[in-house]
């Protein structure tokens, strides 16, 4: 009887301890004391904040002088304001704007594990990111990946509020979501909470994002801010098709293509120049 309670007690255990290492592992996020010690050797300060939305805390990163125009930049899917901890440390953008970089909803510390599916809610949860700054104009969104259609659709809800977007690698087009079986394995219950939380927080919102993004296929004309956007042709998890399909949708404002053909996905990490040069012509171009 000893041994076979030994025959399912080890493999349980061991199963256990596999996935807390995973989960530890597989975070994608900065703790406040990382980010003091990434900002302890540059030229500028990082100060971190949060606030709270009903059950949702919302937790940001903001550099920059306070009175300038303000870039919010907005993360894929995993990921974190650690994405774009470079670009805020990055002294010509600091002389020019006001920065800030967000933990979205389910992600880094902002009730981290717990996707927030519906990118209309997205958008209304981020916007008083902008809001508290809206007398310091332009205000200009950058979103990779997931982040994409969040800040894209940011710009449909509140287009009075949003004058610049920069659509990096961006996931727009409900017609060339990837379909992938193991996403709805992964959805059901019992699977879903034995994922390290951050891929469950993943999983549940792509798993939801080609309906959401069929839901804003009518709202697209309604975007006002001037766009940009930067696809690579070698984009592996994104369908480059996605860059065409914007400049198709946004009739009503001003839509430049940034295309790179040998480029990838990480475009925040491989070639953060263009990023910066998107930015810094928004904030030239905006009057």
């Amino acid at each position: 009887m000893r041994r076979r309670w030994k025959y399912w007690v080890y493999p349980l255990l061991t199963s256990a301890a596999i996935l807390l290492l995973l989960d530890s592992c597989l975070q994608f996020r900065m703790s406040k004391k990382e980010v003091d010690e990434y900002f302890a050797d540059k030229q500028v300060n990082g100060t971190l904040s949060s606030y709270e939305i009903g059950p949702q805390v919302i937790r940001y990163l903001e550099t920059g002088p306070t009175d300038g125009p303000t870039v919010l930049f907005v993360h894929g899917s995993p990921g974190s304001l650690s994405s774009f901890i470079d670009f805020m440390s990055d002294t010509s953008l600091n002389k020019r704007a006001h920065l800030i970089t967000v933990d979205r909803p389910g992600f880094g510390y902002s009730n981290f594990g717990n996707a927030e599916p519906s990118l209309q809610k997205q958008a209304a949860l981020l916007k008083p990111l902008v809001e508290k700054n809206n007398t310091h104009r332009p205000i200009v969104l950058v979103g990779h990946s997931l982040g994409g259609p969040v800040v894209a659709r940011m710009a449909m809800d509140f287009p009075d509020l949003i004058d610049g977007v920069i659509l990096v690698a961006p996931s727009i087009d409900p017609s060339l979501e990837p379909k992938e079986w193991y996403r709805t394995l992964f959805a059901t219950p019992f699977l879903s909470w034995i994922l390290p939380r951050s891929i469950r927080a993943s999983n549940d919102e792509i798993y939801n994002l080609k309906p959401e993004l069929e839901e804003m296929l009518p709202l697209w004309s309604l975007v006002k801010a001037r766009v940009i956007v930067i696809q690579g042709g070698k984009d592996s998890l994104v369908d480059p098709g996605n860059a065409d399909f914007a400049a198709k949708m946004m009739k009503n404002t001003k839509v430049i293509l940034v295309k790179v053909e040998d480029m990838n996905h990480f475009v925040p990490w491989t070639n953060p120049k263009l990023i910066r040069e998107a930015i810094l012509d928004q904030l030239d171009s905006i009057n």
